[in-house]
């Protein structure tokens, strides 16, 4: 048999070996690529978790409610965390506010009438109806002028607060032959008549605002007489503004 010996064959086995490199290349460059992706990824903020936290901060500064703060409104992550040093700020401040209406209600002795609650930078204060209202009646009562003559003086003292009013009922039936029609209206006209007493007792206009809720969201089940007065309430809630302060 005739042997032809090729002289090529030898180069090509070894360049065969030579190239085995590449591929030890190629899953060292996906690592690499890999590692990179991973830590863009960790400098970018989610922007459904920045909505989220800042919903709380858009709460508790009580401004613009319709207004969503988006992520593209922040350009850079510095800004957020600035802002979320104010919010901070803002939740003490308020918490500050919160210890001295406490103090108010003690020294006054409203404690049977006015309770007072924190949540979030957001002061609640109540009262139940039938200090401030006789049944099934939306005209305040001689009592509850007297009340909210005292808690004027307070908000004249916080005068950083805006105070949102609201009026809710339990879900009994309203009498026939009365000026509102249903819980809802008659919660509202409370709202609106608390209001006018405190526009009256000098408290601007600009910060108050007023809201009947009739019987929803009940702090305890309409399934009895007590729990029916509990629910049947007016609350004051305040929030702090950004950026104002206090002018006594």
């Amino acid at each position: 048999m005739l042997n032809i010996h090729n002289p090529y064959a030898e180069n090509i086995e070894e360049d065969s070996e030579d190239l085995s490199w590449i591929v030890t290349l190629c899953d060292v460059s996906l690592l690499l690529l890999t590692f990179l992706i991973l830590l863009l990824s960790m400098s970018t903020l989610d922007k459904e978790r920045f909505n989220e936290s800042f919903s709380a901060i858009r709460d508790t500064f009580g401004g613009d409610k319709q207004k969503h703060i988006d992520y593209k409104d922040i350009k850079d992550q510095g800004e957020a965390l600035n802002l979320l040093k104010l919010q901070k700020n803002n939740i003490a401040l308020q918490r500050n506010t919160y210890n001295s209406i406490k103090s108010f209600i003690t020294q006054n002795e409203l404690n049977s009438d006015v309770s007072a609650t924190f949540d979030n930078g957001i002061i609640t204060l109540r009262i139940p109806s039938e200090i401030t209202f006789k049944a099934n009646e939306e005209a305040l009562s001689k009592k509850g002028l007297e009340v909210l003559n005292q808690l004027k003086n307070l908000f004249l003292l916080n005068r950083e607060q805006s105070i949102n009013i609201k009026g809710y009922t339990d879900n009994s039936s309203t009498p026939p032959r009365k000026r509102y029609k249903n819980n809802w209206e008659l919660s509202a006209l409370r709202a609106v008549n608390v209001l006018r007493a405190l526009l009256n007792g000098g408290i601007e206009a600009t910060r108050l605002t007023a809201t009947g809720l009739g019987d929803l969201d009940p702090l305890v089940p309409n399934d009895s007489e007590k729990n029916k007065a509990i629910n049947r309430r007016i609350e004051f809630v305040l929030e702090r503004k950004v950026g104002k302060a206090a002018t006594k």
